[in-house]
């Protein structure tokens, strides 16, 4: 099996679905979010707010850039579209499945905009977030889920049934 790459919003549920995903199908898993983080030596936030959301970004595609694994489920970063870079590599190694949650639903779970490490340019909505992205996310993936409504545990089925 290749990598199960998961990409969508912020708060589309990437690094909670990915941890039950992997662990349903026996995989690793990786947050690059995290590797992010880990090679940074600082929070996404501290990034963002200190180098600006471009510089974050060329961060976050050179972490991309850098995984090498196989039987992975891969969660990625909510802003990992915007370097076309980053997603040719992704693609080349795994499926990638965009976690289509409604608005209403991410506006719900997505209350620390300013402190979650989200690049988004200062006074930009979650709306604005969310229509600048969808068409983004639905240009790269393979598989597109509609989640409204759906847990964690639901989605996880939805993405074994692809798999099939």
């Amino acid at each position: 099996m290749s990598n199960i790459i998961l990409i969508g919003m912020p708060a589309s549920g990437k690094s909670t679905v990915g941890v039950i995903l992997a662990k349903t199908l026996g995989v690793g898993f990786v947050d690059t979010d995290l590797i992010i983080q880990q090679r940074e030596k600082r929070l996404l936030q501290d990034i963002i707010n200190t180098d600006g959301i471009e510089k974050f970004l060329d961060c976050e595609a050179a972490a991309v850039k850098t995984l090498d694994c196989d039987n992975c489920v891969i969660a990625t970063g909510g802003s990992v579209i915007f370097r076309s870079d980053a997603m040719e590599h992704l693609k080349k190694n795994g499926k990638i499945f965009y976690l289509d949650v409604p608005l209403p639903e991410i506006k719900k779970r997505l209350n620390n905009i300013s402190t979650r490490g989200i690049a988004a340019k200062k006074g930009e909505t979650v709306d604005d977030i969310f229509n600048e992205r969808s068409t983004l996310y639905e240009k790269y993936a393979d598989v597109i889920l509609s989640l409204e409504g759906c847990r964690a545990e639901q989605t996880v089925e939805k993405i074994c049934k692809h798999l099939k």
